[in-house]
């Protein structure tokens, strides 16, 4: 693979932290955030800063590592198996060059960090989970 682990594992962490929230159910409400128990930090939002950095690291990723993190996606959802790696990125680079990017398709599934989970899995590599202090 030719984009890092540490990246593809921060792109999944900031997915699940996007992929939990809900739309908004008071939109209207003026209430106090402390006086809700601060629940609005799971209602998603156009001012969302997680999408945010989302779209900042996949645009800072070079050609390749799209390709990758796309492939990532395709073997996770189970369009390619892990021996057809090269035909994967392949297949991501193509959908890139016609417009349709990775971007677009990670955030607009709603459980594309299982996804990529799950085609690191499947091409045996072990998540990089952060340690907790």
């Amino acid at each position: 693979m030719d984009i890092a682990l540490d990246k593809v594992t921060e792109i999944i962490l900031r997915l699940r932290a996007v992929e939990v929230k809900e739309g908004a159910t008071d939109p209207d409400s003026g209430s106090n955030p402390t006086d809700d128990g601060s629940i609005d930090i799971l209602v998603g939002g156009t001012d969302d800063a997680t999408e945010q950095e989302i779209r900042s690291m996949v645009a800072g990723l070079n050609e390749d590592e799209r390709a990758d993190l796309g492939a990532l996606l395709y073997i996770g959802r189970g369009d390619y198996e892990a021996a057809e790696w090269r035909t994967a990125v392949d297949f991501a680079k193509e959908r890139e060059a016609a417009g349709d990017t990775v971007m677009r398709e990670l955030l607009g599934m709603p459980d594309g960090a299982s996804l990529l989970e799950e085609g690191l899995d499947a091409l045996g590599i072990p998540m990089d989970t952060p340690e907790a202090p």
